[in-house]
């Protein structure tokens, strides 16, 4: 069983880039969101993800569980991952989110950026 730093990890790392998956789709996903505000946002906006980004989403939470590197304590970016657990098409996903989201976060997360480029550097 993994300790509860561990886990904690793991849920910081999910909840991250749940977030980065949600600027990209609320930004890039015009119609899915139009169609939200059609149906009188039955959930909470902060949370919404169309169908294709919802499933991106909850394929980087299970790769997320599964990533040894995090139980290791050596997990890197995943950019630099010798491992990578991501299908190519959903690599391929992940890379266009983290492009045209990674610059934007500095506005929604400012601390965590900052501490993000310290690792980079």
């Amino acid at each position: 069983m993994e300790s509860e730093e561990i886990q904690q990890k793991r849920i910081k790392e999910q909840n991250t880039v749940t977030f980065m998956i949600q600027i990209y789709c609320h930004k890039n996903h015009k119609a899915a969101w139009n169609e939200y505000k059609k149906q009188g946002g039955q959930t909470p906006k902060k949370v919404f993800l169309c169908s294709e980004c919802q499933d991106l989403a909850e394929y980087a939470r299970l790769r997320s569980q599964k990533c040894p590197y995090i139980a290791k304590g050596t997990k890197t970016f995943c950019n630099h991952c010798k491992t990578h657990c991501y299908k190519p098409e959903y690599r391929e996903k992940i890379r266009k989110v983290m492009r045209y989201s990674g610059p934007r976060m500095i506005f929604f997360m400012p601390g965590m950026c900052i501490k993000h480029l310290k690792k980079k550097f």
